[in-house]
């Protein structure tokens, strides 16, 4: 009896040890270079469409060899190995298959292949989803006014000046879109077509069908999208938009990041001018594949390096900074965010004060994250019910600001990517003073606009009209209004008493100051500025 008990328990452990190496687990497979493949840079039309190859043209990007396809007989050889292939990546030359563990050292044994490297069990594990990427709490009670968010960093004002979007391709990376096919709130964009069916994608299913999933992207989406007269307005309502689904949210595998990845270079190819994620990544449920804080470098993480790849192609890439800012065991930004041409976001509230999830800076190499700032308490969304409703987090302030940057490149097409994430920086709320909680601060698009149509100013500051006839309004404008960003504006008579004080904030959303001489008898007047040790004073002459 003994004897049998024993043989059982060997039966077992052999089935289960051959169970395990049986089962199909999903890996990435690299190669060693791309030779033999019929595609060449001298003919980018073959693998880039034409709006890609434009990008390129228009910001001086070069096509290089990680532009080129993988080579197709390579893949076909890793299939004949024994393995199933699925979806290939340009930028780091590779294919991600599924296969048995028996099956790896038939595949690494190839000439071709440099790496193989797990990334996903072959099943969906129920660990209930990721931590990092979300921080929502909702309230079906709500007035639907988009106001507050919009207000914020002037897309009230860019809306009002005729710019939405249009003509701007945004693709999101997330975890789903369910309700948006149905949802009055996205009709405007189907009924014109401005959604790309045929290059949007599902990496997690496996299919051209994005509207479904988990609804966080659908709320993400409408921040940006979404539309309802007199109830809810997004910040890129006109834009064009292709989505993906990279974000498999019952489980955390390192397979997420490339389908990031997966879903960029699809982005890049088929022509998007801006990428959004707002997602994250360091930890996950097989603790082997998480990351630590000093790999928040901008140059180690799969999707942070996908992301840098990205922007090194002329697309400007906004990420929301994470949840982290109350974990004291991480507490920084997330992967991708660290990236050093990845435009993170981090949140506020409604006066501008930051939220206390929100994630921090540093990078583990010192550069300032995030890089800005919006609101990311009580955002209003769109559920995929189609109601009205609110939502916080990182998670909706970064697609606020994928927003502006869409009205950005709108006005200011000749922009390069770059450029685009300079002009954001410089004239946000706290560009002078950055620090590691809001970065440069909360940015305007009236800022923008005010720093990029500046005049040529040769002094310090104008002064003007002067002098004044119709009117007794006087103006007064720093040429770069950060070294005055405290400034006492005093109007004295022609015999030096001092008639008026006023202490006024220049920046670049309030690059002027109004200041009236109405009351006051025709004659001289002088106007005095002190900021610091600095003082500039200019001879007024009132005619009535």
């Amino acid at each position: 009896m003994a004897r049998n008990r024993l043989v059982c328990l060997v039966w077992v452990l052999l089935s289960v040890s051959f169970s395990a190496w049986s089962q199909e687990n999903r890996y990435m497979v690299f190669f060693k270079d791309k030779s033999g493949i019929p595609q060449s840079l001298s003919q980018p039309i073959e693998f880039l469409s034409e709006r890609a190859i434009q990008r390129r043209l228009d910001q001086n990007i070069a096509i290089t060899e990680k532009d080129l396809p993988v080579n197709r007989d390579y893949v076909g050889s890793v299939k004949d190995a024994g393995a199933s292939t699925f979806y290939t990546t340009r930028w780091m030359n590779g294919v991600l298959v599924s296969c048995t563990p028996s099956t790896i050292a038939t595949i690494e044994s190839l000439p071709f292949v440099e790496k193989v490297e797990y990334v996903a069990p072959p099943v969906k594990t129920n660990s209930g989803g990721r931590r990092s990427f979300t921080a929502r709490k909702n309230n079906n009670n709500v007035s639907g006014e988009t106001e507050v968010q919009l207000k914020m960093i002037g897309l009230d004002w860019m809306h009002r000046a005729g710019y939405t979007g249009e003509g701007v391709v945004i693709a999101i990376l997330d975890s789903g879109f369910p309700g948006v096919a149905q949802g009055v709130g996205f009709q405007h964009m189907l009924s014109d077509g401005r959604i790309d069916q045929q290059t949007s994608y599902d990496f997690v299913r496996n299919t051209s069908n994005v509207f479904g999933g988990d609804d966080h992207g659908t709320e993400v989406f409408s921040v940006i999208a979404g539309l309802l007269p007199d109830a809810f307005t997004g910040g890129a309502y006109d834009a064009t938009f292709q989505l993906f689904i990279t974000e498999d949210v019952p489980a955390e595998y390192r397979i997420e990041e490339y389908n990031w990845l997966f879903a960029a270079e699809k982005a890049d190819s088929a022509g998007a001018d801006i990428i959004h994620s707002s997602l994250g990544y360091y930890d996950f449920d097989d603790s082997a594949m998480n990351y630590t804080v000093e790999d928040m470098d901008g140059k180690t993480t799969v999707v942070t390096r996908a992301a840098q790849w990205a922007a090194d192609r002329g697309i400007v890439v906004v990420t929301s900074a994470g949840n982290e800012g109350s974990i004291p065991s991480w507490r920084i930004i997330t992967a991708p965010a660290d990236g050093v041409d990845v435009l993170a976001v981090g949140g506020v509230n409604g006066v501008g004060t930051k939220v206390m999830s929100s994630s921090i800076g540093p990078t583990a190499d010192g550069r300032i994250k995030p890089d800005v700032a919006a609101l990311g308490s009580s955002v209003k969304v769109l559920k995929a019910s189609g109601q009205i409703s609110t939502a916080s987090g990182t998670s909706l302030s970064a697609p606020l600001v994928t927003s502006l940057v869409a009205g950005i490149i709108q006005r200011y097409p000749e922009l390069t990517a770059r450029q685009v994430i300079d002009l954001v920086r410089q004239t946000s709320s706290q560009a002078a003073k950055p620090d590691n909680l809001l970065g440069y601060g909360i940015p305007n698009f009236q800022a923008i606009v005010n720093y990029q149509d500046r005049h040529e100013q040769t002094e310090p500051f104008e002064v003007y009209p002067n002098p004044l006839r119709d009117r007794d309004t006087l103006i007064i404008r720093p040429k770069d209004p950060e070294p005055f960003y405290s400034c006492q504006v005093e109007i004295l008579s022609s015999q030096g008493s001092l008639i008026s004080s006023t202490m006024v904030k220049f920046d670049w959303l309030n690059n002027s100051f109004r200041t009236t001489l109405t009351g006051l008898p025709a004659g001289v007047y002088y106007v005095r500025l002190i900021s610091g040790r600095d003082r500039n004073t200019f001879r007024v002459v009132k005619l009535r």
